[in-house]
């Protein structure tokens, strides 16, 4: 079992940043991928950012350019850095990790509003 905790979340304005923390706790060494979902209102879950155990990394192309994602191994934790924010980047936030086995754990989300 992997117990994922968000934080981070909040109200922005247009062009503002945040950084999104996810620690992450349990069976650690068994986590081949962690990601970054979000949900908007009405809309489905899609995924933001993904970083791999060996570092790898891919992102939406909505996102390309503006955040960044990265991993303390130490730590445990998992961040989204989010740059040049925009209203349409307000969804909720889900840290996300995947084991060997294939089974999706998943944080309960944090809140982000971009509004001015």
């Amino acid at each position: 079992q992997v117990q994922l905790v968000e934080s981070g979340g909040g109200v922005v304005q247009p062009g503002g940043s945040l950084r999104l923390s996810c620690a992450a706790s349990g069976s650690i060494l068994s986590v081949v991928v962690m990601g970054w979902y979000r949900q908007a209102a009405g809309n489905e879950r899609e995924m933001v950012a993904r970083i791999t155990s060996d570092r790898r990394t891919n992102y939406a192309d909505s996102v390309k350019g503006r955040f960044t994602i990265s991993r303390d191994n130490s730590a445990n934790t998992l961040y989204l850095q989010m740059n040049s924010l925009k209203p349409e980047d307000t969804a909720v936030y889900y840290c996300h990790a995947a084991d060997l086995r294939a089974f999706n754990y998943w944080g309960q989300g944090t809140q982000v509003t971009v509004s001015s």
